[in-house]
């Protein structure tokens, strides 16, 4: 009976004791300055929703919309560009900004689309197709990997392989023009094309291939590479106008202008290289002692 009366007649005690010991705790901690917001939390914020695209589009993938998966894909890689382009105009690009874009990209532009691709058909392959599924998975993870490691603070006018947000894009336009690649093969089931499309991209990604990157919308940039930004921008248009086959076309002409822009690249340089002088000696040597076929 004692104590409860105790008890009674000290209501909230504990609670002013704890009130009282983190008032003194913040006293010992000095004045609070205000926080400013970082720089770097700008294109964080689209990075991060580049990784929310990512996540709905693995739901959409489990719910049997690849349709609406294969947008947000699409919408993933918006906000790819948008979370650049912030880091440049608030001039807070950072290391933590380069890593958390990186693993965001492994989720929205490398698991999604081996997800989606493989729901959209592979499946019916077995192990063979749960394993080229996941080629372009692993394959953007090797890519952004490297990237991170050859990273020298600047963007290049080139990537070396083809990037990881393209490559989701490509699979994508496959999912969304169906029709264009079933009257391309024998039967509406046939899933060759699209095998061989798949292992194509994930290789393309960890090769040393050169790949425009995309222009930068500043007015310095334009003035220096006027022809391509107008290139780009119209190739922009297209997708927007014809959406679903504007886009599998743009991306069809990028993928071969890239590879055969490096073919006739090493092409003209094995020609322009020349051997060493003693080798080129002795060849011309070998040339004057051979007997002649007349």
């Amino acid at each position: 009976m004692l104590r409860s009366r105790k008890k009674k007649s000290r209501p909230g005690l504990k609670q002013r004791r704890f009130r009282q010991r983190l008032i003194t705790y913040r006293e010992s901690k000095g004045p609070r300055l205000p926080r400013r917001i970082p720089r770097a939390a700008v294109p964080s914020f689209f990075t991060l929703m580049n990784l929310f695209c990512g996540f709905l589009s693995l739901i959409q993938v489990l719910e049997g919309r690849l349709e609406y998966a294969g947008w947000l894909i699409l919408l993933a890689s918006l906000f790819d560009m948008l979370d650049g382009m912030m880091a440049r105009l608030t001039n807070g690009t950072s290391l933590f900004g380069m890593e958390l874009d990186s693993l965001c990209d492994v989720v929205s532009f490398g698991v999604a689309p081996s997800f989606l691709i493989y729901s959209f058909g592979l499946r019916e392959f077995g192990i063979p197709g749960i394993i080229i599924s996941s080629l372009p998975a692993m394959a953007g993870a090797v890519r952004l990997a490297r990237f991170n490691v050859n990273y020298e603070g600047e963007k290049k006018d080139t990537f070396a392989g083809l990037p990881i947000p393209v490559s989701a894009v490509a699979i994508v336009a496959i999912i969304l023009n169906p029709d264009i690649f079933a009257s391309v093969t024998s039967d509406r089931g046939d899933m060759s094309i699209i095998l061989v499309a798949v292992i194509v991209l994930s290789g393309l990604m960890v090769s040393n291939i050169p790949f425009d990157s995309v222009p930068r919308p500043s007015v310095e940039y334009i003035r220096k590479h006027t022809v391509k930004f107008l290139v780009y921008f119209a190739g922009f248009l297209i997708m927007v106008v014809f959406r679903e086959i504007g886009l599998l076309t743009v991306l069809s002409i990028y993928l071969v202008a890239g590879i055969v822009s490096a073919f006739t690249g090493f092409l003209k340089a094995v020609r322009d290289s020349e051997p060493p002088e003693s080798e080129a000696d002795g060849l011309d040597a070998k040339a004057e002692s051979s007997p002649s076929t007349n």
